[in-house]
């Protein structure tokens, strides 16, 4: 069987093998896959078979035998499996997201009134809980050398934020 061959089958062929693959299965989609794997396997055996109607439908039910078993091997498969954790709305996390997003700009807008050193020793000391020594180490700096960036940051954010700082007493 050649090309034309093959396709003169599926044209008197294609529509019944469908019809009685949809039959046995109710799903039109799969019946429709079902049928291409009728006519591959109908390709495939082009030089052993010249395909009959009696021929295509006895390839039919195999390939639903296949099928369902397949099938059956994976629910079976599924069933072993543990169930699965329920998943968070993703709709809260992601407008807490944006909210935190959008918050976070704010506030560094806020911040970059200050001079970058004094950024990184607050982000660290105050925002990270780091002490000055842990911040010292973090950044390569004397430890005095943090604490007196920490005290001009806390000293400029309370002229232009003051609901931002902390206590001094915060600080580890």
């Amino acid at each position: 069987m050649d090309a034309r061959e093959l396709i003169a089958c599926w044209d008197a062929y294609a529509q019944q093998i469908h019809r009685y693959c949809f039959r046995r299965t109710g799903d039109a989609a799969l019946a429709e896959d079902l049928t291409s794997i009728v006519f591959l396997e109908a390709w495939r055996r082009r030089r052993d078979v010249t395909p009959s109607a009696a021929w295509l439908y006895g390839v039919a039910t195999n390939v639903l035998r296949n099928q369902r078993r397949s099938r059956r091997r994976h629910e079976a498969a599924l069933a072993r499996l543990p169930p699965a954790e329920p998943e968070p709305d993703f709709a809260d996390a992601l407008a807490e997201r944006v909210s935190a997003e959008q918050e976070m700009r704010l506030i560094l807008d806020r911040l970059e009134g200050l001079h970058p050193l004094e950024r990184d020793v607050l982000a660290l000391c105050v925002w990270e809980g780091l002490s000055a020594r842990e911040a010292a180490v973090a950044l390569a700096v004397p430890e005095a050398t943090v604490r007196t960036r920490l005290h001009r940051a806390r000293a400029h954010l309370a002229r232009l934020v003051p609901e931002l700082i902390p206590a001094e007493g915060d600080v580890r």
